[in-house]
């Protein structure tokens, strides 16, 4: 147990220690969101397992607060609402879950965070151009090579691991980051 332990605890250390050289991509998709949000715009939220967590974690990060008392901001994980999740997936099957929602609340200037440890979930990727055929920004968070979806957005932050267990690790403390920044950006922080 203990060798195993230790040898996840390096693989984790090893893929944080990488982050460093996301460093613009982070700062960049940060600059995506606040200006959204300093337009009016809204930040919606979508991902799969692990990764619908980490969009519900970081809506609730953006409409609570990361660390300082602030206004709140309008985030919306599109991972929450089982009766639509169900009744799309039933309707029109499970690869348009997010795009419906997309094509119904997103408006021209919003951002949608798109969250793939593969980058290559159809239905992120249809969300994706549901978001771009309505005008919005789309930033994403993957891991491995980016897949299909780094190649399809505005912005792709890219976790250089293989393995689904880091990039969920990594992805929830860019998440953190990004809320930071925002709050930053849009002059929040006290």
């Amino acid at each position: 147990m203990n060798a195993f332990i230790e040898q996840e605890l390096s693989e984790h250390c090893d893929v944080i220690k990488a982050l460093g050289s996301l460093t613009r991509d982070i700062a960049d998709a940060a600059r995506l969101c606040s200006a959204a949000l300093d337009r009016g715009g809204r930040i919606y939220l979508c991902g799969n397992g692990g990764s619908a967590g980490d969009a519900q974690h970081i809506a609730a990060e953006l409409i609570g607060r990361l660390i300082h008392d602030r206004k709140s901001l309008p985030a919306v994980a599109l991972t929450t609402d089982t009766s639509a999740l169900t009744a799309i997936a039933n309707d029109y099957g499970y690869d348009h879950v997010f795009a419906r929602q997309v094509e119904g609340l997103l408006s021209p200037g919003d951002v949608l965070i798109a969250i793939s440890t593969s980058g290559n979930s159809a239905n992120v990727l249809n969300a994706v151009d549901t978001a771009f055929e309505k005008g919005g920004t789309v930033v994403a968070l993957s891991g491995k090579d980016g897949g299909e979806l780094a190649r399809r957005v505005d912005g792709c932050i890219t976790v250089p691991s293989q393995t689904t267990a880091r990039i969920q690790e990594c992805h929830i403390l860019i998440g953190h980051i990004l809320c930071g920044l925002i709050e930053s950006e849009l002059g929040l922080r006290q």
